[in-house]
């Protein structure tokens, strides 16, 4: 079943072409990733799905509502962890998740969910300024969970964290494969390969190619993500 259908999106910001005529689907429960360089169109394909940005033309459906016409709808049934990790740096941990419990109307029975889920448990007094980067990336993915959506978007949920704090969080957002939609979005291609089960890869607003990693490796007939990537868009370039 299709979640989110976007055919033929374009953004244009002035004289430059955010998004040009973009279109793919993405299927309930999938783990999709968004691939490319910056200025590829990413952040505003996003902000278009979130309700945060309009589009000059084109056609998206989310959870088969259109987001000209039922944006808060859609507000309702998403949420976003983003690139900035969205916690109250004064609250502990704790009251963070009961603040924002609060706003999306949760109860203390999804608080101890989520508690559990990110293994929070040691660190629930502690002021969220005080955490390590990867428990405050859990934290915000955490408070993201807290109105239960059915569609999650990941933005680079991994930047800046060692090897071991982002292995952690791999684990953690494999074991939300399947009980929601969520859209990726990472510069580190071994976390996609790692993670997602289809990838879209857009440079200059333009939608490259889209398909299984597996797949666009044998398009490329290459042996990793990253040859992968890279001949597709020096391709495009050439």
């Amino acid at each position: 079943m299709e979640v989110i259908k976007i055919e033929n999106l374009s953004k244009n910001y002035k004289n430059v072409k955010a998004l040009n005529n973009v279109s793919f689907n993405i299927e309930k429960g999938e783990l999709f990733g968004l691939l490319g360089v910056n200025g590829a169109g990413k952040s505003t394909l996003i902000k278009i799905l979130c309700g945060l940005t309009k589009k000059t033309s084109g056609t998206v459906l989310i959870n088969d509502l259109s987001i000209d016409t039922s944006v808060q709808q859609i507000k309702e049934i998403i949420n976003v962890s983003p690139q900035e990790t969205s916690v109250e740096n004064n609250l502990t941990v704790q009251e963070n998740l009961k603040f924002f419990a609060n706003i999306y109307g949760s109860d203390d029975l999804k608080i101890a969910e989520v508690i559990e889920f990110f293994s929070l448990e040691e660190v629930l007094d502690k002021r969220a300024k005080t955490l390590s980067g990867g428990y405050k990336r859990r934290l915000s993915i955490a408070i993201a969970l807290l109105s239960n959506p059915k569609i999650l978007f990941l933005d680079e949920p991994t930047l800046g964290l060692d090897v071991i704090s982002r292995r952690e969080l791999w684990k953690i957002i494999s074991k939300l494969k399947n009980k929601m939609t969520i859209i990726l979005t990472s510069h580190y291609l071994e976390e996609i390969d790692a993670l997602c089960d289809r990838v879209a890869i857009l440079q200059k607003g333009n939608l490259l190619t889209l398909g299984t990693i597996e797949s666009i490796k044998q398009l490329t007939k290459t042996k990793t993500l990253e040859d992968a990537f890279i001949k597709v868009v020096e391709n495009i370039n050439e």
